[in-house]
C-alpha cells in the first residue's frame, strides 16, 4: 500500500468481531486512524452465500482505506472472496492469528501458522486473481514458541507475494502475557516487506515505544481503540467530542442497540466512577442511553446533544 511509503508509522484499527464494523471504522478515521480492518469473515460462507455477503460485508464511500479480513482453510475460498470485494476495498487479509478453540477446531485462525505452504498458496492464488496491482494481500499471524518457524513462515509468504504482515507478538496459547517485541523486531529484520506490530497498543506512547524497539512500519490496536477511539489523535481518554461523534455516526448509519451501547461502555470506562459504570452498563434502551449520555456531557456545560 502507498501509505507505507508516505507515512513513518501507519496507524491501523485491528479486525474485531462485532466491533470493527462500518460505523466504528468511520469514527476512528476521524481521529487519526489510517487504515481499518473489517471483522473476521468466514470465507467459505462468504464465497457460497449471497445472504452471508449481504450481512457480513457492509461498507460506504467514506470507508477507505479498508482491509477485509477472511478466515479460510481453502485457497479458493480466500481468493474468490478477495475477488468479490476487490472493487469495494483496498485489500484482503488472511487470519492466521485467532486463537479461539472453535477456530482451531475448524482448521482456521492461528493453527495456520503451522501450515506455511497453505498460507503461501492462498496468497499466491489471490494475487493471481485480483486485477488491481495496488490491491493488498496480507496475513495476520501469531508467533511460534520457536521463532525460527515464524521467520520461515514470513519468508515463505513474502516470496508468495504478500503485501505486508501483521504480527501479534504472542503465541496462540498466550493471552495476557507481555507482547514479545524482540520477536517482532527479528521478523522485521528477516523480511523486506512492511511488518505491523499488534498487541497492547493502548496510547501514542506505546505506538512510539513499539516502533522504536521493533522498527515496524505500522501498529495495529484493538482494545486500545475500543476504550479510546481517539487514541491515534493523541488523547489519553475518550474525549467528549468523540462520544458525541459516535452518537451521531451510530444513529445515522444504523447500529444495533447492543453494539451502540457496548462501544459506549468501553469509551466511558475510564471516565465514569464504578457506581455509575454499573448503572450505565445496565441500561436497556437507546433512549435511556441517550438521556444518560446527554446528562454526562452537560454535567460541566460540555456538549449539548
Amino acid at each position: 500500500m502507498e501509505l507505507f511509503e508516505s507515512s513513518d508509522c501507519v496507524k491501523i484499527c485491528a479486525p474485531m468481531v462485532r466491533y470493527s464494523k462500518l460505523p466504528f471504522r468511520v469514527l476512528v478515521r476521524q481521529y487519526g486512524c489510517d487504515v481499518a480492518f473489517s471483522p473476521m469473515i468466514l470465507a467459505d460462507s462468504f464465497y457460497n452465500s449471497q445472504k452471508a455477503r449481504d450481512s457480513e460485508f457492509v461498507t460506504a464511500e467514506d470507508d477507505r482505506p479498508l482491509i477485509v479480513q477472511f478466515a479460510a482453510k481453502e485457497s479458493i475460498h480466500f481468493s474468490e472472496s478477495a475477488r468479490l470485494v476487490e472493487k469495494y476495498s483496498d485489500g484482503v487479509d488472511l487470519n492466521c492469528g485467532c486463537p479461539q478453540k472453535w477456530a482451531l477446531q475448524e482448521g482456521i485462525g492461528a493453527c495456520l501458522i503451522d501450515n506455511p505452504e497453505f498460507v503461501a498458496d492462498a496468497v499466491k492464488q489471490t494475487r493471481r486473481k485480483v486485477t488491481n496491482p495496488k490491491f493488498s494481500v496480507s496475513v495476520k499471524i501469531r508467533i511460534h514458541d520457536d521463532l525460527r518457524k515464524t521467520v520461515d513462515l514470513c519468508r515463505q509468504v513474502e516470496n508468495a507475494g504478500v503485501s505486508f504482515i501483521s504480527v501479534h507478538g504472542r503465541t496462540r496459547t498466550q493471552r495476557g502475557e507481555p507482547v514479545n517485541l524482540e520477536a517482532i523486531r527479528t521478523i522485521c529484520e528477516s523480511v523486506s516487506i512492511p511488518v505491523i506490530a499488534n498487541g497492547d497498543i493502548k496510547c501514542m506512547d506505546d505506538v512510539q515505544r513499539v516502533q522504536k524497539i521493533t522498527g515496524v512500519k505500522g501498529v495495529m490496536a484493538a482494545r486500545g481503540l475500543l476504550e479510546n477511539p481517539a487514541m491515534y489523535a493523541g488523547y489519553d481518554i475518550t474525549p467528549d467530542s468523540c462520544v458525541q461523534d459516535w452518537l451521531d455516526i451510530a444513529l445515522n448509519r444504523g447500529t444495533s442497540y447492543a453494539t451502540f451501547h457496548h462501544h459506549l461502555i468501553y469509551m466511558l470506562e475510564k471516565s465514569l466512577p464504578k457506581s455509575e459504570r454499573r448503572l450505565f452498563n445496565s441500561l436497556a434502551s437507546t433512549s435511556a442511553v441517550l438521556n444518560y449520555v446527554q446528562n454526562y456531557l452537560e454535567r460541566d456545560n460540555k456538549i449539548t446533544l
